[in-house]
């Protein structure tokens, strides 16, 4: 029961991190499909702090594998900013492309640097074996807890505070509902909704290093993030595009995924002799059937997807 607690809260802080950040990026008016690329490259950022910087002691490393991924999570995010806003691109299209480019590109990547380092190591794998001890803030038993856990709490108050009590956030949902109305009043759309990318950036960022330091020490990045991005998506469409229905569906989500993890120890799971693999698709079985069943009756901001014209009223 502890290490299904355990994987429960750490798989949702992954979700929820990453669906917080779909969600500032949709209420901007822009819908960023390319989460999953997101989270890659965050993986990558924070794991190449944990190779090259592996001597800095407990809170340092932490504090710096955040900034790496959130730093690379961000930039990669400027692809769909620029893309969709400043050209006002097919946000559909370039966020599938950036999926399939930040895989490619993160294992291209760590090949050409294991290969410099080691003519015979090929592999897209970077370990960090100690380094990952910096990140556990309490163990009692088989239970531990994590730093992340705490830091994606945290986030997600400061989500719903941002959002709705803040005249960022308001400005922010504004650009995404009713544009045109927004510019009216001197809001600048075009900043807002950089502003609501980035910051999507950041937390997919963040979310990709979360994940990949979630049960291993090593991780091989042609592997990419098993579909959590777009399980990110899920829970935020459940979620209804709000921080307290994404923390619930985060933690409904999270648990189905450790399933997956721990469904051994369980004397009644293990009696219906279902193969792992059924563990394994359970999340995005148990995601299909909630989009079929909620989606219809979903309210995404009204001017998600569509690039503003000024002109236009």
């Amino acid at each position: 029961m502890a290490l299904l607690l355990q994987y429960t809260l750490i798989y949702a802080s992954v979700l929820l991190l990453v669906a917080l950040g779909g969600c500032f990026s949709e209420h901007s008016g822009v819908i960023n499909l390319g989460l999953e690329g997101i989270m890659v490259m965050g993986a990558l950022g924070g794991a190449l702090v944990m190779k090259y910087m592996e001597s800095l002691p407990g809170i340092l490393m932490l504090l710096a594998v955040m900034i790496g991924s959130i730093l690379f999570g961000v930039v990669y995010s400027l692809l769909l900013a620029v893309a969709a806003i400043q050209f006002k691109a097919d946000q559909t299209l370039v966020g599938t492309a950036m999926n399939l480019l930040g895989m490619a590109a993160a294992t291209v990547f760590v090949k050409a640097m294991n290969m410099a380092e080691n003519v015979n190591n090929v592999s897209s794998s970077i370990q960090y074996i100690e380094q990952k001890k910096a990140f556990s803030l309490l163990k009692i038993g088989k239970f531990e807890l994590s730093w992340f856990m705490v830091i994606a709490a945290a986030l997600l108050a400061a989500s719903h505070i941002v959002l709705y009590k803040t005249r960022f956030g308001l400005r922010l949902m504004a650009c995404g509902e009713h544009p045109q109305a927004a510019d009216s009043v001197g809001i600048n759309v075009c900043r807002m909704r950089y502003a609501g990318v980035l910051i999507s950036g950041m937390l997919g960022g963040l979310g990709g290093i979360v994940y990949i330091t979630a049960g291993v020490s090593e991780w091989k990045f042609e592997n990419g993030v098993a579909g959590f991005g777009f399980l990110a998506l899920a829970v935020m469409i459940f979620g209804q595009w709000k921080p307290k229905l994404i923390g619930i569906a985060a933690l409904i989500f999270g648990l189905f995924r450790a399933l997956s993890n721990v469904y051994s120890g369980f004397d009644a799971l293990t009696a219906l002799h279902l193969p792992s693999t059924v563990y394994n698709m359970l999340p995005y079985i148990i995601s299909l059937v909630i989009l079929a069943l909620f989606s219809r009756n979903s309210r995404a901001p009204k001017a998600e997807g569509i690039p503003y014209d000024k002109g236009q009223r």
